[in-house]
């Protein structure tokens, strides 16, 4: 096996549907019957595995943060880490480089998406926000990605299979049903149109169907069915109304993963770049604390009472108002006749935005006064289990 043959295996997995695969020989792989992505590289004397020679990552200084350069995913990525109290400093919006202050060794770098997914496996980056459709369909599995947290609460939506709503589609409703149609042979495969060039034939393999062709397209996937060119495509959902418009729909079993924005790191850099671990560790309670306080308000109230352990049976008897881990109770002292008494107590509690009304009735109802509210905007808490679980996944 020459030097160059791990690479040459690596770009052809980087595009190959899993059965579509030509000779690991050949310059390239078929995606269509009538596309084809070349995959080649000039000789080197240094062998190359996932863009690092010899296994090890390029030595650096700087830790380097991919975030996504344009569109709704930039910006709901740039106010994140503003909440985060992360903001990124550009000085010239032309720029592909910034830096956050706050964290000094941070390189920051707006790339495409899918850039982001291929420079974490070539070394070129150590971190990055994007979303998992997008790691899931570059990265195809590659044990060097780690998804440190998975859920950031933005950039939401699924990738789906949908077909006509007319013709021979008007009564499938199912992917089994789908499936089942005589229809698809050898000679005349079901036709779908997608981005989606690994995913796509991963899921329809590993749901049964077995004459199925995919071509690429660009722009709006959605008229490909009626100008004839497809008869299904694979693409991101959000609400479904695009698809609706255009008298395509969704079907029963045909959702191949649900996505959203995931901060995700190279496992390399984790372990080997100095420092990159615990910029991860910081960067990840930041947006655990600032996540895990979104909808939540702080709830203070004042109540007369015997004792602090009076007023928390009171306050425990109201479901609404257990808190996070039960009522913060204390004595509010004030000077009555020259004296120092403690007739009130102070009731603090963490309360979510749905039950806030409900919480500060039932307050009322046992004697709460001079209700106070304010929204959080961290909750720190012990060691997140999405930590542990990267230790884990590290072996430490």
């Amino acid at each position: 096996m020459s030097l160059l043959q791990p690479y040459i295996q690596q770009c052809a997995t980087a595009f190959t549907p899993p059965f579509s695969i030509s000779s690991p020989h050949s310059s390239y792989v078929s995606v269509s019957k009538r596309s084809f992505i070349s995959c080649c590289s000039s000789h080197s004397q240094t062998a190359v595995l996932n863009g690092t020679i010899d296994g090890k990552i390029a030595e650096r200084a700087e830790i380097r943060l991919g975030l996504p350069s344009k569109g709704r995913m930039a910006a709901d990525t740039l106010d994140l880490l503003k909440d985060c109290q992360l903001s990124v400093k550009q000085v010239n919006p032309r720029q592909y480089v910034a830096q956050i202050p706050q964290l000094s060794d941070v390189e920051v770098w707006f790339q495409r998406p899918k850039d982001i997914v291929r420079k974490l496996l070539s070394g070129d980056l150590d971190l990055g926000v994007v979303g998992l459709d997008t790691v899931s369909e570059y990265g195809q599995g590659n044990e060097d990605l780690i998804i440190v947290h998975d859920a950031l609460e933005y950039g939401d939506c699924r990738l789906s299979l949908a077909i006509p709503k007319y013709g021979i589609f008007e009564n499938i409703n199912s992917l089994r049903e789908l499936a089942g149609m005589p229809q698809w042979t050898t000679e005349k495969p079901l036709r779908v149109a997608t981005g989606f060039t690994y995913l796509g034939p991963k899921f329809m393999q590993e749901n049964g169907l077995r004459h199925v062709t995919f071509s690429t397209a660009d722009g709006a996937l959605e008229a490909a069915p009626a100008m004839g060119i497809a008869d299904a495509i694979l693409d991101l959902v959000s609400s479904g109304t695009t698809l609706k418009e255009n008298n395509l729909k969704e079907i029963e079993g045909g959702v191949v993963l649900e996505s959203q924005a995931v901060l995700v790191a190279s496992r390399k850099a984790l372990i080997q770049r100095k420092g990159a671990l615990d910029t991860t560790h910081e960067i990840l309670e930041r947006f655990e604390a600032h996540l895990r306080a979104l909808g939540q308000f702080t709830v203070t109230a004042n109540m007369r009472g015997g004792s602090a352990e009076e007023v928390a049976e009171r306050v425990l008897s109201q479901p609404s108002l257990a808190g996070l881990q039960g009522p913060t109770v204390c004595p509010v002292f004030c000077r009555r006749d020259g004296k120092v008494t403690s007739d009130y107590f102070a009731i603090v509690i963490c309360v979510p935005k749905k039950a806030l009304y409900k919480s500060v009735q039932q307050l009322r109802a046992i004697g709460g006064s001079g209700v106070l509210i304010s929204p959080l905007t961290y909750i720190f808490d012990e060691e997140t289990p999405r930590w542990r679980e990267l230790l884990s996944k590290l072996g430490m």
